[in-house]
């Protein structure tokens, strides 16, 4: 193998609580070998109260960006100098770019759940009921409403919070949604076509229960989850005993490393490396 021309790589990572368990780390670090990117990227565990002090200390040391998962995704905005346009749409943030000297968030969560499920359906047109209003769950929904969703039902537990995700989907994007309770299990509405867990139920934990009335499934709707570990969770395992065609919470995690690898160095790198490395990672 031949030496880099410097000692000194470009550095990239993630920033979350639970980062020992994070897997990106395995995939883009195949990517930069097989493209011959001299980058490295590093999980570093971050809690809320020392978020601030992580952002400059990134600042200090050159990082040419970084990923951030739970629970910094909208908490990190007002340390960044500027939003992507769908960011700033979904208000959350899970990808930094250094653009000069000022740090962009942008969001690939959302373009990458729409990357996997167009090899399974074209969403235009279609009844979407998403569980959460979280970041990822603003994320996923923008994304689908930019790609033509008909109508969202929205389910989650605080109201005030589902509200604000109902009124960026009515009053940004002009879309059909409405906002359901959730009190015990919920039934899905027969005309739902796609089923998305935009929650952190199950993650890091099979046997972890989305309350949700797994009878009111329907063969051949499409189940998606965004939780990548396991790839199995209860709900996919749930929907497949019940003629599902499912979509776990790993292709969403390639596509977004796809996009992030993109982000910070301009070059596309090889999804089907990507997966790879992935699926050794997580079988290990």
């Amino acid at each position: 193998m031949a030496l880099p021309t410097t000692f000194c790589p470009d550095l990239v990572g993630c920033l979350s609580q639970g980062a020992a368990g994070n897997p990106t780390v395995a995939m883009v670090e195949a990517a930069f070998h097989h493209h011959g990117i001299n980058a490295r990227y590093i999980n570093m565990e971050v809690n809320p109260a020392q978020l601030a002090d992580a952002i400059k200390g990134l600042r200090a040391t050159g990082f040419r960006g970084f990923n951030l998962s739970m629970p910094h995704k909208v908490t990190v905005i007002p340390l960044l100098d500027g939003l992507g346009e769908s960011a700033a749409v979904i208000g959350a943030v899970n990808c930094v770019v250094r653009r000069g000297d000022r740090l962009i968030g942008e969001n690939t969560d959302g373009k990458g759940f729409l990357r996997s499920l167009l090899d399974l359906t074209e969403p235009k047109g279609k009844t979407v009921v998403l569980f959460g209003a979280g970041g990822a769950a603003r994320a996923v929904a923008v994304e689908l409403a930019l790609a033509g969703v008909e109508r969202f039902i929205l389910v989650n537990r605080t109201p005030e919070r589902g509200r604000l995700l109902l009124d960026t989907l009515v009053g940004q994007l002009h879309c059909q949604a409405e906002l359901s309770p959730w009190a015990g299990d919920f039934s899905l509405p027969r005309e739902t076509d796609i089923v998305i867990n935009g929650t952190s139920v199950g993650l890091y934990d099979a046997a972890a229960r989305l309350p949700l009335d797994p009878e009111t499934f329907r063969p051949g709707q499409i189940v998606a989850d965004v939780v990548f570990s396991p790839p199995a969770t209860r709900l996919l395992r749930d929907a497949t005993a019940r003629g599902c065609q499912t979509l776990d919470g790993l292709s969403m995690l390639v596509n977004q490393g796809v996009l992030g690898v993109q982000y910070w160095t301009g070059v596309l790198p090889d999804a089907a490396i990507m997966q790879e490395a992935l699926a050794r990672a997580m079988s290990s």
